[in-house]
């Protein structure tokens, strides 16, 4: 087997051909069984059983078609003894959810007699992955692993000059979910900016998206609305992996400075873009505390949108993001509406339960109180159209609320604006509008990006 690395020349465009290195592929080496101390934190306390989930390689599986191994980037790159990497100082981008062979990268890597690895680079929730949304994450000096830890999300959302100074690449490995609101490719688009000021090469380890690389939803971001949950203007579900939208973030100049980026994916094999998680056959490692499962991240892009209401997700609960309640809320009169619209990939059931603080959650919302709300069943994960679920969402505990007189659901509402890219959706749903005609409103933006993204697509 050979590397396959697609790069981005000075114009952004990926080039015609693939860049193969001629180095006959080799195990890595220096891989040893004792693991720094990177694990996952345990789950929230729950008061509702949470589905189970596999966690044990991480970087293997089979995808839509079952005689193709899909093989996530980082385990190509480790397969080729990391020729990339070899001889070079390493700065590296990642959490424990990132894994080869049940390891973090970054054990892996620190542990390489080829890898020098002198800094990692920590993104929202920390290198371990367990970091509360939203809260700082410190620099580590002493590590006890060889290198030094700095943080993405903190004072600084980018590495510093003097951070890079003694880095000869800097390598992006995180698990993203495919939505523009999560931090973590937010973090990939500023690190490209350090790494083009620095002149160092910039390498992207790719991995799957989990909502597939076929669906597209909700608004694109408009001019005005940038923020660190809207960093570009590509809709709110928007089909690319994190490979993909780098050479989109080059090539459309979406962030300056960055023509003469060496930019270097290393490429998955094997995943199709009608993959969906489950149909890699690849263990889920939560990227975050809140989406311990497959089924939170199939729906995250419909109740991320709760953030900026006064409604709880089922953070401090053991089904985070699938979960909607409230005291207010009557569970079976929305379920059932829900199910009415037959809405694809999902079902509602009434739910009641009870957030529970934790080291990763601990200030949920109403929290030690009983609420009463509705829990989405996936029972199609490759059908789900995750933002117009959210908008469906949305409508229908608006309309609910204002006949209960409980004020206004929506409480946040430039969080709101930002999440969906601008201020369409937002005036929709205080409009009485239908979820039916917002949707609509996005349809010609999907189709325009649609055509845009084609030059960046790196499968099928």
């Amino acid at each position: 087997m050979f590397l396959a690395v697609t790069s981005c020349g000075a114009d952004g465009e990926p080039s015609s051909g693939t860049t193969i290195a001629t180095v006959p592929a080799e195990p890595a080496t220096g891989v040893v069984p004792a693991p720094l101390t990177s694990t996952l934190p345990a789950s929230t306390v729950p008061t509702v059983t949470a589905p189970s989930t596999s966690t044990s390689t991480g970087d293997l599986g089979r995808g839509a078609d079952p005689g193709v191994a899909i093989e996530v980037g980082a385990a190509r790159a480790a397969g080729e003894g990391f020729t990339l990497l070899r001889g070079r100082r390493v700065g590296l981008i990642t959490n424990t959810a990132s894994q080869i062979d049940g390891q973090p990268l970054v054990e892996v890597l620190a542990h390489s007699a080829e890898v020098d690895l002198v800094v990692v680079f920590s993104p929202e929730h920390g290198v371990d992955g367990g970091r509360p949304a939203g809260v700082a994450v410190d620099d580590s000096a002493d590590t006890g692993g060889g290198f030094v830890v700095r943080s993405l999300y903190g004072v600084n959302r980018a590495p510093t000059p003097a951070s890079l100074s003694e880095v000869d690449v800097l390598v992006f490995d995180l698990q993203d979910v495919g939505v523009r609101a999560y931090t973590y490719l937010s973090t990939m688009g500023l690190a490209m900016e350090a790494a083009a000021k620095a002149d160092i090469p910039f390498v992207v380890f790719d991995r799957p998206n989990p909502l597939g690389g076929r669906y597209l939803g909700g608004f694109t971001r408009r001019s005005g609305f940038e923020s660190f949950i809207s960093q570009y203007p590509v809709p709110a579900a928007h089909g690319l992996t994190a490979g993909e939208l780098a050479q989109a973030i080059q090539g459309e100049g979406w962030l300056p400075g960055l023509e003469q980026l060496d930019l270097q994916v290393v490429t998955m094999t094997g995943w199709q873009r009608a993959d969906t998680w489950s149909a890699t056959g690849l263990d889920w490692l939560p990227p975050s505390p809140s989406l311990p499962t497959v089924e939170a991240a199939a729906v995250y892009p419909a109740t991320v949108l709760f953030e900026a209401t006064t409604m709880s997700l089922g953070r401090g609960t053991a089904e985070p993001f699938t979960l909607l309640g409230s005291p207010w809320v009557d569970g079976v009169e929305v379920a059932a509406e829900l199910n009415q619209r037959q809405l694809p990939g999902v079902r509602f059931e009434p739910a009641e339960f009870t957030p529970v603080a934790s080291p990763s959650v601990p200030s949920p919302t109403y929290e030690g109180e009983r609420l009463t709300g509705i829990r989405i069943v996936v029972t199609d994960e490759a059908r789900v159209e995750a933002v117009e679920l959210g908008v469906h969402l949305l409508e229908v505990f608006w309309r609910h609320g204002g006949t209960r007189g409980v004020g206004p659901l929506i409480d946040r509402g430039a969080t709101l604006d930002l999440l969906a890219g601008g201020g369409e959706l937002r005036a929709g749903i205080e409009a009485g509008v239908s979820a039916s005609a917002i949707i609509d409103q996005w349809q010609a933006e999907i189709e325009a990006f649609d055509t845009l993204r084609r030059p960046y697509l790196l499968y099928d």
